[in-house]
């Protein structure tokens, strides 16, 4: 079986390497990088990290069956409407754990070890060692949101000494018997030395660090986010650090509007990176194979990382 026409909207080519657009090229009877209003008749479409498919962009597109985005976060698309039209969409979960969650405690300990400012200040040739940090070790490590990443990170927590606590929608026995501990989300927020953020985008969870939560969240906490910012009140949060109440660092800056990301990182408790977690080699081959898989399944009847 085979798509008949593979449209590929917002794409360069660039995305991926020959050997991909050529197994994608053997799954379709033909393949377009191209624009909607040219292709219409498509009924396989692949998008890109941030594409907007709504209600109104599935109605131009009749013979639709088949939704893939190159990466994990599907807020963009209206899945339920696709759901509703027998169009199945899919995801890429999983690919980047690793490399996410080392990144988590690779700004952690630049952060509480100064270690930027360190290296700067020998590249000046001043060796002196007037420094002082502080240690993952006996802090009470809080993890919101246990799926792969999450659990990775709450892994390496508790290699480092972290009194490590989750809260997850659902309960996790495994990680239970290892040692991580459940609390509810509020202790959570109000108990941890330090926090990570480690949620899917969806309507369950847009705005799950609501005003309230935010507020709640311990004085002095460090509060890292590798993860979609529309998981937090914006306004709420701009609100607590401008008060100091905890340090708050985060990587998604590309999804975030100019205005407020240039507002967040003007603040001295906001730690603003580029989108780098997931970047790294092994997560981007892992990727691209994932992705072109995902069609494979799809067209054998055997969906992989469907969210609908």
């Amino acid at each position: 079986m085979k798509l008949q026409k593979l449209l590929c909207l917002g794409f360069s080519g660039s995305e991926l390497e020959d050997i991909y657009w050529q197994e994608l090229d053997a799954l379709a009877e033909k393949r377009v990088i191209g624009e909607l209003a040219d292709n219409t008749d498509a009924d396989g479409l692949l998008v890109k990290l941030g594409a907007k498919v709504l209600e109104e962009t599935i109605d131009q597109l009749p013979s639709l069956k088949y939704i893939g985005m190159l990466g994990t976060g599907y807020g963009g698309i209206d899945a339920a409407y696709a759901a509703s039209k027998g169009i199945t969409v899919t995801n890429i979960a999983d690919y980047a754990t690793e490399g996410v969650a080392e990144f988590t405690f690779g700004i952690l300990l630049e952060h509480i070890r100064a270690i930027a400012h360190a290296k700067g200040q020998a590249k000046n040739e001043d060796y002196s060692d007037n420094f002082s940090g502080t240690e993952i070790k006996g802090k009470k490590f809080g993890v919101i949101g246990l799926g792969n990443i999450g659990l990775r990170t709450a892994e390496l927590a508790q290699a480092f000494g972290a009194d490590v606590n989750y809260w997850s929608k659902n309960r996790k026995d495994d990680a239970e018997a290892k040692g991580i501990k459940y609390s509810e989300i509020d202790e959570l927020l109000s108990g941890s030395d330090i926090i990570t953020i480690n949620l899917a985008l969806n309507p369950e969870t847009d705005g799950f660090l609501n005003p309230q939560r935010i507020e709640s969240i311990k004085k002095g906490a460090i509060v890292i986010n590798p993860s979609p910012m529309e998981l937090l009140e914006l306004q709420a949060l701009k609100k607590s650090l401008n008060h100091d109440q905890f340090t708050f660092m985060l990587d998604h800056s590309d999804e975030v509007e100019a205005d407020e990301i240039r507002q967040l990182a003007g603040l001295k408790q906001c730690i603003v990176y580029p989108p780098i977690a997931y970047l790294t080699a092994e997560a981007s081959a892992l990727k691209k194979r994932i992705y072109v898989d995902n069609v494979k399944n799809f067209l054998a009847g055997k969906p992989s990382n469907k969210v609908n």
